[in-house]
Parts: C-alpha cells; structure tokens; sequence
C-alpha cells in the first residue's frame, strides 16, 4: 500500500485545506525525492486560491519553495544524494531545451518552469518530487539557516533578475519600488548592490513601509499620498530611472508608467490577474522599456554565496514562524498581511542535524 503524508491542497478558488495525500515516489531517473524541513507562502500562491492562475488544478499540493534533506535520487542524479541538505528552487530545468541552453530555466519547454505547486504537486508537504533535480536543487552551506536560505529559493532570485536586472539599475539611478511586501523589500536589498543614489519606495501599509526604511529605503510614500509627486520632486520633475512594479495590480502597473523618466525602465515583477491598461498615448514618445519575466533562478548559486557570507538581509524579512501542521493557519496570517504585519512566514525550520532519512 501507498505511504501517506500531509499536504497543502488547493481544491479551487477559495478553498483548501493541509490534509492526507499519497507520498511522492520517482517517476523519472532524473528526479529526487525532498523531505521539506523549511517551507514558506508566496504571494503567488494567494492568486492561486483566488482563482488568478486557472492552470492549477483542483487537487494539486501547493508551494513552490523549501528547503530539505534528500532522500531518494533517481538513477540519472549525479550532483545530489541521499542526505544531502538542499535548497529546492521554485523553477525546474531540463537543462536540454533552448531555453534552458540559454540559462533561461523559467521558460524551460522540456518538461520544466514553474511546475512545483502549479503543474505538478509542489513543497507545501512533508515530502516533494523534484524533477530535473541536478539543475533544479542547490547543496547548501552549513552557514546558511533553513530559514534564510528558503527566501533564495524564490523571493530574493525574482526580485533581482525580474526586477533589478531586468530594470537595469545603474549607480547613481533613482529606483522606485511600487509595493513593499516581500519581493519589493528583496528589489530593495539587491538594488543596493548596484548602488543608486536613492531608492523610493510605496505601498498602503505603513508597517511595511518601516520595513522598507529598514532594509535601506531613502524615501517612502504611502500609495494614496501622490506619490508621483513625490518622485517628480526628488528628480527634479524627470522621474524615476527604474520603477520595479512588485504588486501586481492595474493601478500599480499604470502609476509606474506614470513615474518613469523619458529613456527609463519599467520592471514588472507582480503577478496580474487582471488586465492592465498600457496608455501607449503617453509613453510612444518617451522611450521607455516595459520588461516583463518569470524568474530564471541562474543567480541562486550567486545569492546563497552572499548570503553564506552575510551580505544579503534574508534574516530581516521572516516576520512569522510556525510549525510545519499549522498551514492554514499560516495562509490566514500571510493573507491578513495588512492587520498581522507579515513580511514572510517560514514553516517547519527543522534544524538539518536533526533530519533523519526516511526509510524506503
């Protein structure tokens, strides 16, 4: 008889619940199986329960972020084994497809992308699948903690290559950052590395606006405040050379196409389940560049470096810890972000001596 565990389930719009499922066994030579000691909640998995992202079907284990102890390879792994801690990165690559040849792993065409907690049955559980595990998992460091290095397996790699990279943010730039929850706060962080001459920041909730001072903000406006003005202020009526969008949401979209400067970049990183309106009207003349992206993750072996050596603020973000079986309870509190002051909310954070392999 199948084995069985708990997981996170989606059940379709507005419905969900951690209960039984069947454990996850190799399918592929090239798979592993994950015993998740560390799991958080993404954004990305609210607009899954509210219907935002209908390719998730009913039935599907949610998640797509953790960290965990190997305990059964395929025959075809070669990079990981049988207890060894990793991180699981929110994007699979075959690693044979053009994209993936091209290091752009989220656009994989062979099989992966995003497919943990979208496709496939993903890491809010006890165990995962991970497919394509030699590309697709990353050894960690001792030095690094399960609950800093689980932010790497999503929030920190999107906010720097969709929204930073992709926004081209330069020394010396204005950044503003419309949205401060956990992908606008890791935009913050890792658009300091490339040292602009200040970064703005804007939401509604002003306990997250503290955390944006906080991670090294040099302005912040609360959304409903013209924060337009503001930046046309500190620019001298310009506007910003980057704007990352990290809400996802019309109005956010169109206000950063309202912020940026003539020859400036528009990073949208939030995930829209709405259409957008593009005023081509204005901007035609203005030469802006309008990116879009899914995370690639080829800069996770370069942040979890950073973060084994300290330079990156994971610790900073991880407002709420909870046991592995407190789920729901775990969605409601990341969910009432506004009321709970939730930043990022870590589950399970098994210490990795403590991780026994599982007997097959």
């Amino acid at each position: 008889m199948k084995s069985i565990m708990k997981g996170f389930v989606f059940h379709g719009p507005g419905q969900s619940a951690w209960e039984e499922v069947p454990d996850p066994d190799i399918k592929e030579p090239t798979d592993a199986v994950v015993r998740v000691d560390a799991v958080t909640i993404c954004g990305t998995d609210l607009h899954i329960l509210k219907g935002d992202v209908p390719e998730v079907r009913p039935g599907t284990v949610l998640g797509h972020e953790a960290v965990g102890e190997i305990v059964e390879v395929g025959s075809d792994v070669r990079t990981v084994r049988p207890g060894d801690r990793v991180l699981v990165s929110c994007i699979s690559a075959c690693g044979r497809c053009r994209y993936c040849r091209e290091g752009s792993y989220g656009q994989c065409r062979g099989g992966g992308g995003w497919i943990l907690g979208h496709l496939i049955d993903g890491t809010q559980a006890e165990y995962v699948r991970v497919p394509y595990a030699d590309l697709s998992v990353h050894a960690l460091p001792g030095a690094v903690e399960s609950k800093d290095a689980v932010l790497l397996a999503d929030i920190f790699p999107t906010a720097y290559e969709v929204g930073v990279l992709n926004g081209r943010v330069r020394p010396g730039d204005t950044v503003a950052v419309v949205g401060a929850g956990p992908i606008g706060l890791a935009s913050i962080a890792t658009a300091r590395l490339f040292a602009p001459e200040r970064i703005v920041v804007v939401d509604l909730a002003a306990s997250r606006l503290e955390a944006a001072k906080q991670l090294g903000a040099d302005a912040v406006a609360d959304a409903r405040e013209d924060p337009e003005q503001l930046i046309a202020d500190l620019t001298d009526g310009l506007g910003a050379d980057v704007v990352i969008e990290a809400v996802g949401a019309p109005e956010s979209f169109e206000m950063c196409t309202r912020m940026v400067r003539p020859g400036g970049h528009v990073a949208n990183v939030g995930v829209h389940g709405k259409p957008a309106t593009l005023h081509l009207e204005d901007l035609w003349i203005k030469n802006v560049t309008i990116t879009t992206g899914l995370v690639d993750t080829h800069s996770t072996p370069t942040l979890l470096r950073m973060a084994a050596a300290g330079r990156l603020p994971t610790a900073q973000l991880v407002t709420h810890t909870f046991p592995l079986d407190s789920m729901e309870e775990a969605y409601d509190v990341f969910a009432r972000a506004a009321d709970t002051g939730a930043l990022k909310v870590v589950l399970g954070e098994q210490s990795h001596e403590e991780v026994a392999v599982r007997a097959t």
